[in-house]
């Protein structure tokens, strides 16, 4: 029996994926309004071909999710901005197969 292909290319997507329908289902935003945020900023990046699910689609999907809650104060980009610095920092850093740890 042939395996089914996973839903999402990386486990950061389906992290992705996850969190925005959480934040959605605890009532931080409605679905509408981030289909259309979403699109803009789709639009805005110039994704116009069929989208596979790629690191280019998420990559938007995580630009307007932290626009929404930045929006909602719910997130400080400079806040965001050094959390992904360190994260980068700490990633790059760490030997291969070794554990990603934030200090």
């Amino acid at each position: 029996m042939k395996r089914p292909e996973p839903a999402f290319a990386e486990p950061w997507h389906a992290q992705l994926f996850a969190l925005t329908v959480h934040l959605n289902e605890t009532g931080l935003f409605d679905w509408p309004h981030w289909a259309d945020r979403f699109s803009a900023t789709l639009k805005r990046h110039g994704v116009a071909r069929e989208l596979n699910g790629g690191d280019d689609y998420f990559n938007a999907w995580l630009e307007t999710l932290e626009a929404v809650l930045s929006e909602q104060s719910l997130a400080d980009p400079a806040q965001v901005d050094r959390i992904r610095n360190a994260w980068e920092q700490a990633y790059m850093t760490t030997p291969h197969g070794a554990p990603v740890r934030l200090i």
